[in-house]
C-alpha cells in the first residue's frame, strides 16, 4: 500500500496533520493556486515548512525566491524571517502577482514582501546593478530550464553562509537520463554539474515522496 503515490500522499497527509500548523491564510493560498497560471504547483504543507525552518536555521532575515505564483511558499518565508524582515520574490505573471499580493495581505505579511514583476533572470539582473544587499536564503522555483542562469544570479546577490534551495531536481527520476528531451530536466542536470564544480558551494540532494508525487531539492550553502 505504501509503496504507492496514494500511500504517499497519507504518509503526508499524517505529517501535516501531526506537525504542520496550516492556518486559514496558508490554507486560502494553496486553495487560490487554480488562480494561476499553474495549479497546484506550490510546494507542499510539510515542504513550505521546511523552507521556513531552513530559512530559520540560517538565521535569515533577507530572502530571494525565484517563483511567487499564488504566494503560498511567500507567505512560509516571509513569516521565518520575522516583522523586520524582508523578502524579494519574483514572478513573470502578473496575474499571478496579483494573486499573491492578495493572499499575502491576509496572511499579514504583505508590509515585507516585494513582488517583482517580469522574467525573473531580468528582475534579478536589475538587483545586481542596483548593488542590493545580499540575501541570507534564496528559494529558486521557477522555469527549469533557467536553473543554471538563476544560481548564477543567486550567487551575484549572495554572501558566504546563504543558503540556497532549489526545487524539483527529480523529475520523477528523469533526473538521470542524459538523453531525455525535456529542458526541465536538462536544466536540472546543468545546474547540479554548475555546483558540483564551484568551489564556493558545499551541497546534496535528497529525492522526496509525498503528496507532490516523486520529487526532491537542492540544499546549498556557500561557504565562500
Amino acid at each position: 500500500m505504501y509503496e504507492s503515490e496514494a500511500g504517499w500522499r497519507e504518509v503526508d497527509a499524517y505529517f501535516v496533520d501531526t506537525l504542520v500548523d496550516e492556518d486559514d491564510a496558508l490554507a486560502g493560498a494553496r486553495e487560490s493556486g487554480h488562480r494561476t497560471t499553474m495549479a497546484r504547483a506550490e510546494v507542499a504543507p510539510n515542504q513550505g515548512k521546511l523552507l521556513a525552518l531552513l530559512a530559520q536555521a540560517a538565521g535569515a532575515t533577507r530572502v530571494l525566491e525565484f517563483g511567487t505564483l499564488a504566494g503560498y511558499s511567500t507567505i512560509w518565508l516571509a513569516r521565518a524571517v520575522g516583522e523586520r524582515g524582508h523578502v524579494t520574490t519574483l514572478e513573470l505573471e502578473a496575474g499571478n502577482a496579483a494573486v499573491a499580493r492578495e493572499n499575502l495581505d491576509r496572511a499579514g505579511v504583505g508590509d515585507r514582501v516585494d513582488i517583482l514583476v517580469g522574467p525573473a533572470a531580468e528582475s534579478a539582473r536589475r538587483l545586481i546593478e542596483a548593488a542590493t544587499e545580499p540575501y541570507d536564503f534564496v528559494f529558486i522555483d521557477a522555469d527549469k530550464p533557467s536553473n543554471p542562469e538563476y544560481l548564477r544570479a543567486s550567487l551575484a546577490l549572495s554572501r558566504p553562509g546563504t543558503v540556497i534551495v532549489i526545487d524539483n531536481v527529480v523529475r520523477g527520476g528523469a533526473v538521470t537520463d542524459p538523453d531525455s528531451a525535456d529542458p526541465r530536466v536538462h536544466g536540472v542536470r546543468a545546474v547540479l554539474r554548475d555546483i558540483a564544480e564551484d568551489p564556493r558551494l558545499d551541497a546534496t540532494a535528497l529525492q522526496t515522496v509525498g503528496s507532490k508525487g516523486w520529487d526532491g531539492f537542492t540544499l546549498i550553502r556557500r561557504a565562500r
